[in-house]
Order: C-alpha cells, then sequence, then structure tokens
C-alpha cells in the first residue's frame, strides 16, 4: 500500500538552483539564462491555491553564480556538487537540486553514487519550459519536489530520486526517454518509487529503505580518501559499438594515455562483432590497467556474458558486465572509482557490486 505523508518537518527545504530550462527567459534570439531565481520562484508558488501554499515547507534558495547549460556538465561538476550537498542535509528537512534535463539524469546517477546514504533526502528536478512560460511545468514539477524533499522522520528518503512529472524515479535508475514530452524521463525495468496524487506518496517500502552493499565493499565507500582525484580531463570515454566498426577505431580511443575507463554500449545481452582484433583491443586496455565495462544498448535488459560466444570473448579480454545498469549510472560509476585511490583489483570488484540499486532488480 502506498504511504502517505501529510505533514512535512520543521527544518527548510535548500533548493540548488544550477541552471536549465526552467530558469530561462525568452530573448531576441530564442531562450537564455536569465538571474534572479530566488524572487521569481517566490512570486510564483504565491500563485498555486492556498490549500498547497500552506503543505509547502519553508525554502531556502542557493544559486550559482553562473547557471550552467546541463548539455555542458561535466564530472567535476558532479564532484562540486556533491561536495555542496553533503554538509547541508544535517541542517535541512531535504534538497532539491534544480537542473537542466539534458543531463539531469547523469547528474542525479552520479550524486546517488557518491553520495549513496546522503542523510537527507536529495530530489533533483527541473522542466520542459521556463517558469514563466504559458503552461509550463515547472511550478509542479518544483511543487512535488520539495514536498517529497520535506518528508518527515523517521520514514522518508535517504537516497537521491528524481521527480518528475507527477512520478518519483530512483536516481540511480533513471533515464530521459523523450526529448519534448512532460514524461520525459523513466525508469526501465524499475518501477517508481512514489507519486504525486494530492500529495506526496511513496508507493513501495524499498523507496525509503538502505541498498546496502557488502560490508566490504561499504568500508570503502564510507572512508574518505584525502586524495580523491578531480575528473575533468576526458578520463572516462563512452563507445556505443556501430556496425563496421574497425579495430584501428576503438584502439583510437582506449589506446590513449589520457583514458582510463570506457562504458562500451553493446548488441542486446552483450554481442560485439566476431572480429578477434576488436578483443585484441580491449584486452590491451585491460592490461594497461584501464576499467572497461559493459552494458546494453537496450533500453530494457541486461548484458548477460554467458548468453553468446562473443560475451565469453569479452569477459577472456577483462570487460566487466555492467548488467541492466543505465548507461547514465555505469558511466557515473566509472567515474567515481577512478577518482578513488583504489589498485585495479578493488575497483574492478567495487564496479560489479551494487550500491544504491543501480543495478539488478529491487
Amino acid at each position: 500500500m502506498p504511504t502517505r505523508f501529510p505533514q512535512h518537518s520543521d527544518k527548510t527545504v535548500l533548493i540548488l538552483y544550477t541552471g536549465g530550462t526552467i530558469g530561462m527567459r525568452e530573448g531576441p534570439h530564442g531562450l537564455a539564462p536569465a538571474g534572479d531565481f530566488a524572487a521569481r520562484l517566490d512570486r510564483m508558488l504565491a500563485t498555486l491555491p492556498a490549500e498547497r501554499r500552506r503543505a509547502l515547507p519553508d525554502i531556502e534558495v542557493i544559486s550559482y553564480a553562473t547557471p550552467v547549460d546541463s548539455s555542458s556538465v561535466t564530472p567535476l561538476d558532479w564532484q562540486t556538487l556533491a561536495d555542496d550537498i553533503r554538509p547541508r542535509c544535517a541542517r535541512h528537512a531535504g534538497i532539491v537540486v534544480v537542473h537542466g534535463t539534458d543531463t539531469l539524469s547523469w547528474t542525479s546517477a552520479s550524486l546517488s553514487l557518491q553520495l549513496r546514504r546522503p542523510g537527507c533526502p536529495v530530489i533533483v528536478t527541473g522542466a520542459m519550459a521556463p517558469l514563466e512560460a504559458p503552461n509550463s511545468d515547472a511550478l509542479e514539477n518544483l511543487e512535488g519536489a520539495l514536498r517529497f524533499a520535506a518528508l518527515p522522520p523517521p520514514v522518508r528518503l535517504d537516497d537521491v530520486a528524481i521527480y518528475f512529472a507527477g512520478r518519483l524515479l530512483r536516481g540511480s535508475r533513471a533515464t530521459k526517454w523523450h526529448a519534448s514530452a512532460a514524461d520525459a524521463f523513466t525508469s526501465p525495468g524499475t518501477p517508481p518509487l512514489g507519486d504525486y496524487h494530492d500529495g506526496p506518496r511513496l508507493l513501495a517500502e524499498s523507496a525509503v529503505a538502505a541498498h546496502e552493499p557488502d560490508a566490504t565493499t561499504r568500508a570503502l565507500l564510507d572512508r574518505t580518501p584525502t586524495n580523491y582525484r578531480r575528473i575533468n580531463q576526458g578520463e572516462i570515454v563512452r563507445i556505443v559499438l556501430w556496425p563496421g566498426m574497425a579495430a584501428w577505431q576503438l584502439s583510437a580511443w582506449l589506446e590513449d594515455s589520457r583514458v582510463e575507463g570506457a562504458l562500451l554500449q553493446l548488441w542486446g545481452a552483450g554481442n560485439i562483432a566476431d572480429d578477434p582484433a576488436l578483443i585484441e583491443v580491449l584486452e590491451r586496455a585491460v592490461a594497461q590497467g584501464k576499467l572497461i565495462v559493459a552494458v546494453s544498448q537496450c533500453l530494457y535488459g541486461s548484458v548477460s556474458p554467458g548468453t553468446y560466444a562473443a560475451g565469453h570473448a569479452l569477459a577472456r579480454a577483462g570487460v566487466l558486465p555492467g548488467g541492466d545498469m543505465p548507461p547514465e549510472a555505469a558511466f557515473a560509476k566509472l567515474a567515481h572509482l577512478v577518482a578513488m585511490p583504489l589498485d585495479s583489483a578493488t575497483r574492478r570488484q567495487a564496479f560489479i557490486t551494487p550500491w544504491v540499486g543501480e543495478s539488478g532488480a529491487d
């Protein structure tokens, strides 16, 4: 049965405004970033019916000095955002990250993996249209995100989630499936954590349950490394297979000394062309200590290395299966692991260990 929470915490909810369409205004050359987000948001929230206004928590707004177009977001931005969130969870009922939609699911996946159990609900949201635009989805998305972020203890999210178009999705399992539809985000193979019908509803106990890795991995993740690296030089690449890919093309990506990890998106359940030269390139990259992982190009289903002969060849080359991980989560996990001061064997084991429900059925 759904769990309803008509009340909210007495603490404030913090909004971190990073940029995106939601904060833009129409200009002479189309939509462009606009400032004064806090005041504009306050005016729009005031237009809600009185009962809905009363249900909202008190809020604080921090706007980043330079709003970022989400198509320009990098792993370094993910690291910076996580650093900004960590110390604030203890002081706030929850945190709402306002973000552009193009890479919103990538940021939410990274925050899920970096923060793991942040100590408060972290809800990422945005909009397909600017805040003041006619028939915009912005106000409804913000209202829902704020209500979920304000769920009180003892039963509340201790996780990162996306709120969009009336649904709460696990942050590590979501993807943007439509370029312009209001319900642009989905979580293939994973049911929503909650929905919004006259208020926030959690749809299953898994919405608030901790997704704990094994004790060894947990100890690794809980420690704070003193030399955690900043990732902003293209250390991780994403390679989506195409018909006719040649070994020299794959080599051009993987044999660059600056590349430390790669996400391969394979055919179907984990296939690659029957070309020994491709496998040799992958073997050399793995031998050099590069972390090479694979997920499917398909929206649904997972990479199963033992299903086809090609999968066995990949496994022998040292390519790790990502299961049914979305590419956003697989890439973000790679970036996070490369940033940590780990040896190759530990890094490989940590990748195939689920941390926050990013792979496998809940």
